[in-house]
């Protein structure tokens, strides 16, 4: 070893050696500053002069240290000793999985847990466009507690690189020329053999021979010499899994996984883990992933099985213990009327509940609630929602609470649970929680465009251009649990903690769907509700170091409310879904043009025969659906995956959005014969498109790193996309002859934007809170509604004189109490109107038995 103990390589103090490899030695060293030990790997002097090694070694920092999960080996720090470049990582104790193996084979259970942690991790990598391209046994790292770490980044590939934080340019493309071979013989994948371009699909491969190692005891390509491996690889199948008991599903993994051809193996690797979580959860002997033994509350091992009895309402679940035991979770439901609870928290005593719900159709409302009784009492307060209640009785209540999707906001007030008047203390206020003792509140709002977490009011933690939900302070009082929606304001998520410095750390990325959250008593656990497909969220459980396990899995929406200190839960069952109505000129009675659980209404033709919508529940699939549908009822046809967001003039194409991608990408699709079209993708992150009235050009709406979204116009020949808003603004209408643009600014204003050149002015007649629709075809008229409003009214606002007037009034029967209408969809002409609705009933359920 180069380097002696006490050597000093900044604030980094070298303690022993720990070994050498081809890309660097390792040492453990002590972190002077904070005290902790790290491990520090150092490229030694003979090959600093190595343009290549060097180029690696860097890239080996750069691609991990843009990672942040906690099945990949965290980078610290970066620096040079005497002109050797070296890194600071977390220290590791156990081995790694090749350490493993020389013992043979695992045993399934096993398997399928380093398998499935795995594949979280490069699930991460891939979904920030880095693919690793040398996965093999020797590059994962099994921890004394059973974690897996994926470690060594240097031949790393950055597929769609993003710009780097706080500047205008895009980070370094780390790429490699074709017909160049990276990666170690038995782990390659046929395209990195022949020397061909490589994508995520290539670590998939990887990830399979090791998979089918872990499982056989033996490499699945191995030949005498490092050519005639890579010859099996191309040619050969891996020999069988013979002598072994394994699930056929599991078998069926790993050939999915060897795939010769990319386009024939798994497609992504969150869909792998997804696949792998499957086997561990139902049907199998295996235990659910990455389950450890804990102390003190829920200190009985994971769930191994779960199954829903569906009665009324769903009254029983069955949960399943790592044991074998299956002792039944007792489940009370507490609420039998129609509509939506938005939130609900035990008192202190634990036998009071109190919720919000907006009952037959009614705004939101305080009620209570007590197992015994099957009557809930309205609580004499204004129109709330409940948002916390602090040890001491004072509840942290949202007056006028309105939603906007799944985002609620109102102004929160402090109100004692023994009675008075609530005391109001900030505006704009979407989530809060109490600290332990009660003295202070974590708050999050949106302020300029950017959703914001403070604790206490006043010091952000943390910022985002998507939106924060369920922030629920620990215990501990140290740290803020919250789920982070990278999009405005879809569901999907991830589970995050920061700490009050701000430092922020993601605990389990990638959910379809999350909402919904509460911490343990003893804080050793967050419990939280996600999917990894469509809606059906399960209660799940994760660590505040990262190991997550699975609590249960119903067939249904499951939203996480609230723990007492003695382990009993609150839990909402929600039977929720969207639809879309249309109506026709000249006639009267409506048409359902809903096509799978959740339907959402994007986009109408010109001449109201053309409806875009996307579904985005269990039937949509886990990255979405975009559709278009003939207004007279024809079957629905599925264009593709994404978002919907625009058809084009003619009919032809619809613009959509890649949401399961980092930045959101923007495509093209044809509604008839022809190919997907993905446009240029210039450093923008795109959440919203609409067509200019030429068919040439595209309104979109997008952020890039550091900034807020505003208003671009896109090219489709090419070029650069062109700023016409200030940050914060989204988009409403473009006008016949694509000269101006109706926007919204961050206040919720209504304001005209000149395409060419000019300032935003505000419009006549339109006021804020009013969503506008679409120019009348002479522009002399400007349809909006307000999605608060009911009854729900479509008016024609003249932009002259700024009288305006309803156009349409959308009367919904009894039966439809409680459904919200949104968003609405005016035809050109006028003569046709199309409009989405969500159906919300809820019941809340009082669970025991869950661990």
């Amino acid at each position: 070893m180069a380097l002696t103990t006490g050597t000093r390589l900044g604030p980094y103090e070298i303690v022993a050696g720990i070994g050498a490899g081809g890309m660097g030695e390792v040492y453990r060293a002590r972190d002077t500053r904070l005290g902790r030990e790290v491990a520090v790997k150092v490229l030694p002097a003979a090959l600093a002069h190595d343009p290549d090694r060097v180029r690696r070694f860097e890239q080996e920092a750069r691609a991990a240290g843009a990672l942040n999960h906690p099945n990949i080996l965290t980078i610290y720090d970066v620096g040079a000793h005497q002109g050797s470049p070296y890194l600071v990582c977390e220290l590791l104790e156990g081995q790694t999985l090749r350490e493993r193996l020389s013992g043979g084979a695992l045993g399934s259970r096993k398997a399928i847990d380093y398998a499935q942690q795995t594949a979280l991790g490069l699930a991460a990598a891939h979904h920030k466009g880095i693919v690793h391209r040398d996965l093999k046994p020797e590059n994962l790292f099994v921890t004394r507690d059973g974690r897996v770490k994926i470690l060594d980044f240097g031949l790393a590939k950055l597929t769609h690189p993003e710009p780097a934080a706080g500047s205008g340019s895009q980070a370094p493309t780390l790429a490699t020329d074709p017909g160049v071979v990276l990666g170690t013989a038995g782990y390659m994948s046929p395209e990195q053999v022949r020397g061909e371009p490589a994508d995520h699909r290539c670590d998939i491969f990887s990830f399979g021979a090791i998979l089918h190692e872990m499982l056989g005891g033996s490499r699945a390509f191995q030949g005498a010499s490092a050519i005639e491996t890579m010859n099996a690889i191309l040619r050969q199948d891996p020999p069988a899994l013979a002598g072994r008991d394994l699930a056929p599903a599991l078998e069926r993994i790993v050939r999915h996984c060897l795939e010769k051809s990319p386009d024939e193996r798994f497609q992504s690797a969150r869909d792998l883990a997804f696949d792998l979580g499957s086997l561990s959860e139902v049907g199998s002997p295996v235990a659910p992933t990455a389950a450890r033994p804990r102390r003190g509350f829920g200190a009985r091992a994971a769930v191994a099985a779960v199954v829903l009895v569906a009665t009324v309402g769903a009254a029983a679940f069955l949960a399943g213990r790592r044991s074998g035991e299956r002792p039944q979770a007792a489940f009370r439901q507490l609420t039998f009327r129609q509509g939506p609870i938005r939130s609900a928290r035990f008192a202190p005593d634990g036998h009071t509940m109190v919720y919000g719900a907006a009952w037959d159709g009614d705004p939101i409302r305080l009620f209570s609630t007590r197992p015994q009784g099957a009557e809930s009492g309205r609580m004499d307060l204004p129109d709330a929602d409940i948002l916390a209640v602090s040890p001491s009785g004072e509840m942290a209540i949202s007056l006028g609470r309105r939603f906007r999707g799944q985002v609620g906001t109102g102004t929160l007030a402090r109100a004692m649970l023994a009675g008075g008047a609530p005391r109001e203390i900030l505006e704009g206020v979407q989530d809060a929680d109490w600290s332990p003792d009660g003295s202070n509140l974590a708050v999050v709002r949106r302020v300029e465009g950017r959703h914001q977490l403070e604790f206490p009011v006043g010091k952000i933690l943390y910022q985002t251009v998507g939106w924060i939900s369920h922030a629920r302070v620990s215990p501990s009082g140290q740290q803020v649990a919250f789920i982070d929606h990278p999009v405005f304001p879809d569901d999907r998520g991830s589970v995050a903690l920061v700490d009050l410095a701000g430092k922020t750390k993601t605990l389990s990325a990638g959910w379809s769907s999350a909402q919904g959250l509460a911490w343990t008593p003893p804080g050793d656990e967050i419990w939280y509700t996600a999917a990894e497909t469509g809606n059906n969220r399960a209660i799940r459980a994760v660590t505040p170091s990262g190991a997550p396990r699975l609590i249960l899995r119903a067939p249904g929406i499951l939203l996480l409310q609230d723990v007492f200190r003695d382990g009993r839960v609150l839990v909402v069952l929600d039977r929720t879904r969207t639809g879309i109505m249309f109506v026709s000129g000249g006639e009267a009675r409506e048409r359902d043009l809903s096509w799978l659980d959740w339907s959402f209404a994007r986009d109408l033709s010109a001449d109201g025969k053309t409806l875009l919508f996307d579904e985005e529940g269990e039937g949509g699939g886990p990255k979405y659906g975009v559709y278009v549908r003939k207004t007279d009822g024809s079957p629905a046809v599925r264009l593709g995956e994404g978002i919907a967001r625009s058809l084009s003039p003619d009919g032809k194409w619809a613009l959509a959005t890649l949401a399961h991608t980092s930045p959101a990408e923007l495509v093209l699709y044809p509604t008839g014969a022809g190919e997907r079209r993905s446009l240029a993708r210039p450093g923008l992150n795109y959440r919203s498109a609409r067509w200019f009235p030429d068919g040439r050009r595209i309104l979109v709406g997008a952020d890039q790193a550091g900034q807020r979204e505003r208003l671009y116009v896109q090219d489709l020949a090419g070029g650069q996309p062109r700023a016409i808003s200030p940050e914060g603004f989204t988009a409403g209408a473009i006008c016949s002859d694509g000269r101006v643009v109706v926007c919204v600014d961050p206040g919720g204003k209504v304001l005209s934007c000149p395409v060419e050149a000019g300032e935003p002015r505000p419009i006549a007649g339109l006021t804020p809170g009013d969503d506008p629709i679409r120019w009348s075809p002479d522009d002399r008229f400007l349809y909006a509604w307000r999605p608060n409003e009911l009854p729900v009214r479509i008016y024609r606002v003249n932009v002259a004189s700024g009288s305006r007037e309803v156009f349409k009034e959308i009367v919904l029967s009894e039966a439809w109490k409680g459904v919200r209408v949104r968003p609405v969809h005016v035809a050109a002409d006028g003569n046709s109107y199309a409009y989405g609705y969500r159906r919300e009933l809820s019941d809340l359920y009082l669970v025991e038995g869950l661990r």
